[in-house]
């Protein structure tokens, strides 16, 4: 049986694709180059912070096909093909998500350093369980640290967006 072996080439590139806030971008990653460091060093999508660099604070956060993901500790190469949404993605024409207005109107953010991880990891649980109860928000976001706020503001604006979701959606 021949042995398999893995050459890694200084400065060796990948090509890949990905659609980010629904544009398509070619771009060429180095094999251990992360996503978060592309996004934000690449593309200038700064929103996602990094900050533990293990996968435990959340202000990384991402959305890849829909799901919450930290992006300190994905590769870029593994996004390829895939649709990624950052903060600067959620808004539309202009309008900010119902998530973005509840957390300002309800002081949900302080700093606002954790705000995007939260906003779109908030976003993956609504769209999955449109009325969430306090309970179920508290268990869906623990993978999301905030240092400022205690989280009370932040539960609120959740559940603040819920309603306002709801009641837009009725309406169509």
């Amino acid at each position: 049986m021949a042995k398999l072996t893995s050459k890694r080439v200084k400065g060796q590139l990948i090509p890949i694709s990905l659609t980010i806030n629904g544009t398509l971008h070619e771009i060429d990653v180095e094999p251990h180059e992360l996503l978060l460091d592309v996004i934000r060093d690449r593309l200038g999508l700064t929103g996602a912070k990094r900050s533990c660099d293990v996968q435990v604070c959340g202000a990384c956060t991402l959305l890849l096909d829909g799901r919450p993901v930290s992006s300190c500790t994905l590769l870029a190469f593994e996004a390829r093909g895939r649709e990624v949404m950052t903060i600067e993605g959620l808004a539309r024409n202009g309008k900010l998500h119902p998530l973005q207005e509840a957390f300002i109107e309800h002081g949900g953010l302080q700093c606002g350093f954790c705000t995007p991880g939260m906003i779109l990891t908030a976003k993956t649980l609504l769209d999955e369980n449109p009325n969430p109860t306090e309970e179920e928000i508290i268990d869906f976001m623990q993978g999301n640290i905030c240092r400022c706020t205690g989280y009370k503001k932040i539960i609120e604006s959740i559940l603040a967006a819920a309603k306002k979701i709801k009641a837009s959606s009725s309406r169509i």
